[in-house]
């Protein structure tokens, strides 16, 4: 599958950020990016949709009562809360499926199954930098700084603030013990209310068909993989939740990254192993000097979103939630 079922990119820092009341409707038009770095990148090519995100895709939203449209040149998809139903739409052939939530729960689970065989047949060497069980305790940390740049989007004027939230080992440091660091560059822009509405649907979507914990632009089955491969991802999202309210106004452009921290000993036996192999002769010098042009690093970014509002409007008409009339049904 190809939807966005997450917050489009933005969704996350309004969920956080927007606490005037929410209008009825609402219409956007954003361009959104995600690259997925490593082993995780890897996975999520199984799942499909990566490659267009990564390009960046233009999208048209809107938003009225229960009912959700996302459209771009290729593909749009029509979301249902009160029928619990998907309408996934080619532009481009005219034609549209229907998946139930019922459906899409289903594809879930077997995507995280999928994710969980597939980090299993990673080398072994590769799982101290790329996987993070939450066996310890962990302290969460949150910085927020106002850089004072300053510049315009979509019409209005927007400040720029960088929010980090660290999770790391109980009692120690980061560069001791390692963890995980989400960091947000936000351009607020003054409060508007009816960008709230957009975030509160997607909220309102993601806890009907699979509970709170979601992210920005990743489909199912990304989420599946990244919540796996990085469970310390959820612990830096649920921090940046309860404390968005020392924010004030609307993000509309918004980049956030994740990075995975090594621990001194991780970085130790990355490195001893990154200098051991190879042989003698000219193959073995080959393979060394190929190797330290990867030398290992404390830090390796996981994955980075990004998303700029270009438009937005408050007024919906029924035609923008509604399957153009010459599209014809596909069966699956």
């Amino acid at each position: 599958m190809k939807r966005l079922v997450r917050i489009a990119l933005v969704a996350l820092p309004l969920a956080m950020l927007a606490t005037a009341p929410a209008l009825a409707e609402v219409k956007t038009r954003d361009k959104s990016t995600v690259k997925f770095e490593g082993m995780l990148g890897r996975m999520i090519t199984l799942f499909g949709g990566g490659k267009a995100a990564k390009e960046g895709i233009e999208n048209k939203v809107a938003v009225k009562g229960n009912r959700k449209a996302s459209i771009n040149d290729a593909t749009g998809t029509i979301i249902d809360l009160s029928e619990e139903k998907v309408y996934d739409l080619d532009m481009r052939k005219k034609t549209y499926t229907v998946t139930t939530f019922d459906e899409l729960r289903r594809q879930m689970q077997e995507a995280r199954e999928k994710a969980e065989k597939q980090a299993q047949k990673e080398e072994p060497a590769q799982a101290p930098e790329q996987q993070q069980k939450p066996t310890k305790e962990y302290e969460v940390d949150f910085d927020v700084k106002d850089t004072g740049q300053k510049k315009p989007i979509a019409g209005y004027d927007t400040h720029e603030t960088i929010v980090t939230v660290t999770v790391r080992e109980k009692g120690k440091t980061l560069e001791e013990a390692g963890g995980l660091v989400m960091t947000t560059d936000m351009w607020l822009g003054p409060q508007i209310p009816a960008m709230k509405e957009i975030a509160e649907f997607d909220l309102k979507y993601a806890k009907q068909l699979a509970g709170p914990q979601v992210m920005p632009t990743i489909s199912p089955e990304q989420m599946a993989a990244v919540l796996k491969t990085f469970p310390l991802i959820t612990k830096a999202m649920d921090r940046m939740q309860k404390d968005g309210d020392k924010l004030s106004g609307t993000p509309l452009d918004s980049t956030i990254t994740f990075e995975g921290v090594k621990s001194k000993e991780q970085l130790d036996q990355a490195q001893q192993q990154n200098t051991s192999g190879g042989g003698g002769g000219i193959s073995g010098m080959l393979a060394r000097k190929m190797m330290k042009k990867d030398e290992p690093k404390a830090r390796a970014t996981i994955l980075t979103t990004h998303t700029e509002v270009l438009e937005v409007a408050t007024s919906v008409a029924a035609s923008d939630l509604a399957i153009p009339t010459d599209f014809k049904e596909q069966k699956k």
